[in-house]
């Protein structure tokens, strides 16, 4: 399947065209879809490529130098010092291609997200949301709290070109039905399409059951609420947004669900992407969020 993917493709009016968005010499992509476009290559050979200020909404969830077998062409033990400089790296080339207003997400461990914050700050990016997502994936570690949450940075380029609310449903009891929170006591002056999204995100389901996971690429992959969350918050449709490290594909799969045009990236793993994405294997988890404007 690899090796059919390299050959030219015939653009038509149904399919998407990324070369307006990438300068002269730009690597050709291995998979296009109607909306967008994956290329088999490390950010390196990609981003430097892309053009400035084309990019509506940035998403990043890089490897988390955990020492995970991912690829063979995949290094995720590194010194700390090396690890990120290879972060800054894709940051600042990443931060290059977003428009004026445009948003800039970063998924990683709170450890590694302090740093690239800072380069993001760097970068004349502005922070909005220290976003946490509780979700416990480690047993207790002696002498330190439970690690349980995950760290979704959220920057942008200046005041956000669009933000769009988020409202969740007002949580009630699971014995009683009963609504669980008096919210102050002003309950009667509540939206009753729900609460304004938090920035503690304590219902995102884990990825565990194999219909929502690769069977090729066996580490961690998101939960599609996540990316439902990112894409509806920071952009509209036919929107660009783009991906450095594509992973197993959940986020391609979301984009393509949610009518936004994209430019993924992944090193190790691209036929399965689009084996995934092309059969619909991708399963989304259940969101009951409700999206304004």
């Amino acid at each position: 399947m690899g090796p059919a993917r390299q050959t030219p493709l015939r653009w038509d009016d149904t399919r998407f065209d990324p070369a307006p968005l990438l300068r002269a010499g730009a690597p050709k992509p291995f998979f296009v879809s109607s909306l967008g476009a994956l290329f088999a290559d490390d950010w390196m050979a990609v981003l430097p490529y892309v053009r400035d200020a084309v990019v509506d909404t940035v998403f990043a969830d890089p490897p988390f130098n955990l020492g995970k077998e991912y690829g063979e062409k995949s290094n995720d033990d590194l010194p700390d010092s090396q690890y990120l400089e290879w972060c800054r790296g894709w940051v600042k080339e990443s931060c290059r291609t977003l428009k004026q207003g445009g948003a800039f997400f970063l998924y990683n461990l709170p450890k590694w997200n302090i740093p690239l914050g800072a380069c993001l700050g760097e970068q004349g990016l502005i922070f909005r949301h220290w976003i946490a997502l509780e979700i416990s994936a480690c047993l207790p570690i002696l002498g330190r709290l439970h690690p349980s949450h995950y760290s979704l940075l959220y920057y942008t380029k200046g005041l956000p070109k669009t933000f769009r609310r988020i409202r969740t449903p007002i949580q009630t009891c699971r014995h009683c039905a009963g609504e669980i929170k008096d919210y102050g006591g002003h309950r009667g002056a509540m939206n009753p399409k729900g609460v304004t999204l938090k920035d503690v995100w304590t219902d995102i389901p884990p990825v565990r059951h194999w219909k929502f996971k690769s069977k090729e690429r066996r580490a961690n992959a998101l939960s599609t609420k996540i990316l439902d969350r990112v894409v509806e918050m920071s952009s509209l449709p036919g929107d660009l947004v783009l991906d450095p490290f594509g992973g197993s594909g959940t986020t391609f799969a979301v984009r393509e669900t949610k009518n936004r045009r994209w430019l993924g990236m992944e090193i190790d793993f691209a036929s399965e992407i689009v084996e995934r994405v092309e059969s619909g294997e991708i399963r989304s988890h259940r969101n009951d969020d409700f999206v304004e404007g």
